[in-house]
C-alpha cells in the first residue's frame, strides 16, 4: 500500500494518534478541521462566519501542502453543533467552491465537537 502522511505547520497540529491528512493512490483524506488559528493557537469563535472561515483556511493549508486546491475536493463531511446555523455556515462554505464543481457533502448536527466548537469539516480530495 502506498500511504503518504501529509502534515503542515500552517494548520493545527493533531492532538491525538492521527495526522492532518493521508494520501493514498492519488486520494487525499483530510482529518476534521476546527477553527484553531495555528499562528496563535487560539480558537476563532467570535461568530459562526469567522469560525467557518478559519476551518476552511485550515483545510486550504493542508491542501496546499499536498499540492492541491479546493477544486480537488470531491467530498466534505460537515458537523455542526446547531442546525439553526446551517444557512450561515453554508454561505461561508459556498465562498470556497464553484457551484458547478462543488464537492458532494453531508451536513449533520451532532451533540458535541472537539473543544466544544460549532463546526468541524473533513474532506476527501483527488489529484
Amino acid at each position: 500500500m502506498n500511504k503518504q502522511i501529509i502534515n503542515t505547520q500552517n494548520a493545527p497540529s493533531p492532538v491525538g494518534p492521527y495526522n492532518q491528512s493521508v494520501k493514498s493512490g492519488g486520494t487525499l483524506y483530510l482529518s476534521g478541521q476546527i477553527a484553531i488559528d495555528q499562528s496563535t493557537g487560539q480558537l476563532i469563535m467570535e461568530d459562526i462566519e469567522s469560525e467557518t472561515h478559519q476551518v476552511m483556511k485550515n483545510i486550504g493549508h493542508v491542501l496546499t501542502e499536498a499540492g492541491m486546491t479546493y477544486e480537488n475536493i470531491v467530498k466534505c463531511s460537515v458537523f455542526v453543533a446547531d442546525m439553526n446555523m446551517y444557512a450561515r455556515i453554508n454561505a461561508v462554505y459556498a465562498e470556497y467552491f464553484n457551484e458547478e464543481t462543488a464537492p458532494a457533502r453531508e451536513l449533520v448536527e451532532v451533540a458535541n465537537l472537539p473543544k466544544f466548537v460549532n463546526v468541524e469539516i473533513s474532506c476527501i480530495a483527488v489529484d
